[in-house]
């Protein structure tokens, strides 16, 4: 028990200085407190895993295969894709890997690779949510709308709710999204998602949809209630990626000595998905296998009301709606056409 006492408050005191918590030396201090009997066999579970060519999104995927699952990893690039492949087969021994090519900032092709799927797989056990996009000048998707909040948002959203019925099918089944801590510095402006007033700023737009992506797991947990579908958000630290190298330079040449490798910052994600203890409850936010809190400071919390209006708009941005009057209402996982995607283009 005095152990554990001071295990806890060092875990707490390594969350609140962020300096120390984020980087490989707070994973390194955290994980000797880890259980390894957590990560239970996943032999016959499928994961999907999006991001998977390289950083995160490929640590996470060989985390699985190497706990014995089917992996799927979706991609943009089919020779990346392929490249990540080779390498999680080889690490792994897990022949059972295969690469999906999707762009998650078209929404027709969210839809068509969903449908896929569908058709492939009988269960899908694991969904990990890690696609991002951070860049520096205000850009528009195929459908109109801005490219961050595209690829790290709308794209997950409808993708998500297009593969709930393969979720329950493999129920108790998992969604993992992954979250950055950059979100504590901001809250979602539900006036502006798309930042087209003012000067768009990168890591802001970046952080704000990090943000949302937090407040639609918890919409998640609540609408999957009872269905044995649970919805998770993580964090992963400062880690070596090279997204983080393209896109925060400055950032990465500064602080690249703390940096986590991929495998610790994916260690959380592969616990979501695999352990026990994460299967018990729905809509954490989760940071090197702890719950922590999803607000910092009073000024970036939002209202149920304000996480339903986040909801709505990207039901209207993607086309997916959950409900509709009676005689018009698609079954969950549906997929409609969307409408003119950015009224402020």
């Amino acid at each position: 028990m005095y152990i554990a006492s001071i295990g806890s408050l060092l875990d707490t005191i390594l969350d609140r200085t962020v300096v120390v918590g984020y980087t490989r030396a707070g994973y390194r201090l955290r994980s000797g407190m880890f259980n390894p009997d957590d990560l239970e066999p996943m032999d016959g579970k499928v994961a999907l895993v999006t991001g998977a060519s390289s950083g995160l999104g490929l640590a996470a995927a060989e985390g699985f295969a190497r706990l014995g699952a089917a992996v799927r990893l979706l991609a943009r690039d089919e020779r990346r894709g392929e490249g990540a492949r080779a390498e999680i087969v080889a690490r792994s021994g897990n022949g059972d890997v295969r690469v999906d090519l999707c762009d998650l900032s078209d929404l027709e092709a969210v839809r068509q690779f969903a449908e896929r799927l569908r058709q492939e797989l009988p269960r899908l056990d694991v969904l990990v949510n890690n696609a991002g996009a951070l860049v520096s000048e205000r850009t528009l998707s195929p459908d109109g709308i801005e490219l961050t909040f595209a690829t790290n948002v709308v794209g997950p959203f409808l993708l998500t709710n297009l593969l709930v019925p393969l979720l329950q099918k493999g129920a108790p089944a998992r969604i993992v999204n992954v979250s950055s801590g950059g979100m504590y510095t901001q809250r979602v402006h539900l006036d502006d998602l798309q930042m087209s007033d003012g000067e768009f700023d990168g890591p802001t737009a970046y952080a704000r949809s990090k943000r949302a992506e937090v407040m639609l797991t918890e919409t998640w947990a609540q609408r999957l209630g009872g269905t044995g579908v649970v919805a998770h958000a993580m964090h992963p630290g400062w880690v070596d990626t090279p997204g983080l190298k393209s896109s925060l330079p400055r950032f990465y040449r500064v602080t690249k000595p703390l940096l986590r490798t991929p495998l610790q910052g994916a260690d959380t994600i592969v616990w979501l998905g695999a352990a026990p203890e994460p299967g018990r409850s729905s809509g954490g936010f989760w940071h090197d296998r702890r719950q922590r809190p999803t607000h910092r400071v009073p000024w970036t919390k939002e209202t149920p009301e304000e996480r339903e209006r986040l909801w709505a708009e990207c039901e209207r941005l993607s086309g997916w709606y959950e409900s509709r009057p009676e005689g018009h209402r698609p079954s969950v996982g549906s997929a409609q056409t969307p409408p003119d995607a950015d009224p402020n283009r």
